[in-house]
């Protein structure tokens, strides 16, 4: 009997680690935390005269030979309305390079009222060697924001990026620059 109980629990441990990843990223996208953004299919309807500061910020993962930044650092948007936003990367490299892009907003607790309706950040993205391409995100400040006593005192807000060579992409090709000339 203890030997069945045993295995039932180290059965039940290992479904709960197995379960763990999936389930933080749903608790993420469903409260927003840690500045997780929302995903939307359209912006609504209504659209205020409130407004929101929106900045962009862009990082580059060690080893990924490509610039990548934003086209506009910071835009004013209307709360409700749906924005479109570029961020460009350049292959330095020698061959074509993939990668994908992470993102969040900050302060955090903004994440839940920032969807995206599109995003580069959905799929990999594959550059040829010195090709430039400028990649879209067309979002929205949920209006809900305005009625959350919480974040009553959010003016602004951050989009962050980092983009990151694909897992299997081996890191001493990765890095593989073109010289400058």
């Amino acid at each position: 009997m203890t030997a069945v109980l045993a295995a039932g629990v180290i059965a039940f441990m290992l479904g709960l680690t197995a379960a763990a990843v999936p389930l933080y990223d749903l608790f993420c996208r469903v409260t927003g935390y840690g500045g997780t953004t929302q995903r939307a299919e359209q912006a609504p309807d209504a659209v205020g005269d409130e407004t929101m500061k929106v900045y962009f910020n862009a990082d580059v993962a060690q080893g990924m030979p490509c610039s990548f930044a934003p086209v506009v650092r910071e835009v004013e948007v209307r709360i409700g309305e749906q924005t479109l936003a570029f961020y460009r990367a350049h292959n330095r490299a020698g061959r074509p390079v993939t990668g994908t892009a992470t993102f969040n907003v900050t302060p955090a607790k903004a994440g839940i009222y920032f969807s995206k309706i599109d995003c580069f950040c959905f799929t990999e993205q594959t550059l040829a060697p010195g090709e430039s391409v400028d990649m879209p995100v067309s979002f929205f400040v949920d209006p809900a924001i305005l009625d959350d006593p919480g974040a009553n005192e959010v003016r602004s807000i951050t989009l962050s990026y980092t983009f990151f060579p694909r897992d299997d992409q081996d890191p001493s090709e990765a890095s593989d620059e073109r010289p400058s000339s």
